[in-house]
């Protein structure tokens, strides 16, 4: 066999590209060599929030997967995941966070998360994750049960009705979560205040509610933002 053949053989990397969302450096820094080394991937991006990944994710070429800690300074809960699903659904995210009990795991599959691995995993293991990936299955943590109780149910239901808002309308939710008003929200996000009565009202018919306490009843279902550690 020649040396043309050979190379042609030669199987490609499934991602090429792959942007990471973590807010430590030094982690980021860690993982993008991690990524290189056992997944092939040629070029990794890190950003340290939410927003700025959301910008990255809506410009071309977007990257082949997005590695994302549930832990940022700019998200509570599973928000984060829930909004970088919905901006790509093409491109698998892979939630890579210290909280890794069953739990946790479970809303983040019902998030939208293609795998889940936990942070302080070995290369060996990160190898195995990409190449699940790679061959279109999930990868979740070796022992993990999902969860089947009423609370799980009730976190799952909500995390799929959040997953049918909008970018804009997951950021007024957020919003209104603080206690914001719908003045206040117009200045924030320098849109008329006519425009955000409109997207709350699509938000409470999305979510099936009838108030924007109920909405915010919602949000805090599939809220574990005080649960999440540092890191």
């Amino acid at each position: 066999m020649d040396m043309q053949s050979t190379e042609t053989a030669r199987p490609r990397p499934a991602f090429a590209t792959a942007l990471v969302v973590d807010d430590h450096p030094l982690f980021c820094e860690a993982l993008a060599l991690t990524l290189k080394a056992v997944a092939g991937i040629g070029a990794v991006e890190t950003v340290g929030r939410l927003e700025t990944a959301l910008e990255r994710m809506g410009r071309e070429p977007r990257p082949d997967v997005v590695v994302l800690d549930l832990n940022l300074p700019d998200v509570t809960g599973f928000d984060g995941l829930i909004r970088v699903s919905a901006a790509a659904p093409d491109v698998p995210v892979v939630v890579v966070s210290s909280l890794a009990d069953n739990r946790s795991i479970s809303a983040a599959l019902a998030a939208g998360a293609a795998g889940f691995v936990p942070k302080h995993s070995t290369r060996e293991i990160f190898r195995a994750a990409f190449a699940a990936l790679a061959a279109g299955r999930p990868y979740l943590p070796e022992g993990f049960s999902p969860s089947e109780t009423p609370d799980a149910g009730r976190r799952e239901d909500a995390i799929a009705r959040l997953k049918l808002l909008t970018r804009q309308q997951a950021v007024i939710l957020q919003l209104i979560c603080e206690g914001k008003l719908n003045k206040q929200i117009a200045y924030e996000l320098s849109i008329a205040e006519t425009t955000v009565k409109a997207h709350v009202t699509a938000i409470m018919r999305k979510l099936g509610v009838l108030s924007r306490t109920q909405a915010v009843l919602v949000a805090r279902e599939a809220d574990f933002g005080r649960d999440l550690p540092a890191g």
